[in-house]
């Protein structure tokens, strides 16, 4: 049976954690999908279509990786559909962990042959976030080596746009 994995987030932007966690589980899955999903708790500074070539672009030179975007469905269902039986997580901290293991707890209720498989974070990883690179951007700050070369690009980019 081929192992499929979804490993599901905003994504906003796409981090250097991130994309180690991506590097890693393409090492453990015989597929892993990119699930490029809307979080509505947070606010978006990418629109899902940016999100979605941005990842695209960085995970390319990985063969057994694709990326999907994903707005108004149930992760699992979403799971269900294109047959991967895990979800792949990142954990960066104990509180990454808290936060998941509830998320893990409920998908599990919602689908039983679903399993959550984390990985810790490289340690230097283990202190950045989607936003807090953000804010950290937001004011000019420097965080070309916590993003990939394309996220930085279309960061640059989106900025000049803002400027015009």
């Amino acid at each position: 049976m081929k192992r499929i994995a979804l490993f599901p987030g905003s994504f906003d932007p796409l981090t250097m954690g991130h994309l180690d966690t991506i590097e890693r589980g393409a090492k453990l899955f015989d597929e892993l999908i990119i699930g490029v999903f809307v979080n509505t708790t947070k606010k978006s500074y990418f629109t899902s279509e940016e999100k979605l070539e941005v990842v695209k672009e960085t995970v390319a030179h990985i063969p057994n990786v694709r990326v999907i975007g994903q707005e108004n469905e149930l992760t699992v269902n979403v799971a269900e559909k294109l047959g991967a039986k895990f979800l792949l997580r990142g954990i960066r901290s104990v509180k990454d962990y808290e936060y998941e293991k509830e998320i893990a707890y409920m998908n599990h209720h919602l689908d039983h042959k679903l399993e959550t498989v984390f990985l810790l974070a490289e340690p230097k990883y283990s202190h950045i976030s989607s936003s807090i690179l953000k804010e950290v951007w937001a004011f000019n700050g420097d965080i070309k080596e916590y993003v990939p070369d394309a996220v930085y690009r279309a960061l640059e980019e989106k900025r000049e746009n803002s400027e015009k």
